[in-house]
């Protein structure tokens, strides 16, 4: 679980893999703005115990994610659209799947894969039976070999004028 003594190296484990993982599907004034709202940390995931960090052999930090029990579908701590901080009914309710990042160079080694089934089996053994995720362009290739469907896109604000395409997807335990 991540603690809040981890930011830092989360913060830089989301700037690398922005840069330089989704450069190929949002333009360079995409990301510099959504790497101050959108794609922040959320420290309300920290505050949950629902955040997960992935560490290489050598012990550096390889990427993080986690799940949420809130409504709040994508972003953090800065975001620019209104956080929904009210708690989910995993009887009725989807939990979401939030904030997967893996850094450049620990990139296609299954790393995402194994955060993404860390915050599944985390959610499911909360009684979540179905999950929701605002997905960016890049991850939708990952999240479909997972099981997710692709329900809607949606232009999101990340200031500056700014808005990048986020992709809600659906999967059900």
């Amino acid at each position: 679980m991540a603690t809040d003594e981890d930011m830092p190296a989360v913060r830089r484990v989301i700037d690398a893999s922005v840069r330089d993982l989704q450069a190929g599907d949002y333009s360079p004034a995409e990301i510099d703005a959504s790497l101050k709202t959108v794609f922040t940390t959320d420290t309300q995931l920290i505050a949950d115990g629902t955040y997960f960090l992935a560490f290489s052999e050598s012990g550096e930090l390889a990427g993080c994610g986690g799940w949420s029990k809130r409504k709040t579908l994508y972003g953090g701590d800065s975001q620019v659209e209104k956080i929904e901080p009210e708690l989910l009914n995993p009887a009725t309710d989807a939990a979401k799947v939030r904030a997967i990042f893996v850094h450049p160079d620990f990139a296609r080694m299954g790393l995402g894969s194994l955060i993404l089934k860390a915050a599944e089996d985390a959610a499911v053994a909360a009684g979540f039976r179905s999950f929701e995720m605002g997905s960016t362009l890049t991850g939708m290739k990952l999240y479909k070999l997972k099981g997710y469907r692709e329900v809607e896109r949606a232009q999101v604000p990340v200031g500056n004028g700014e808005h990048i395409e986020i992709v809600k997807m659906v999967k059900h335990a």
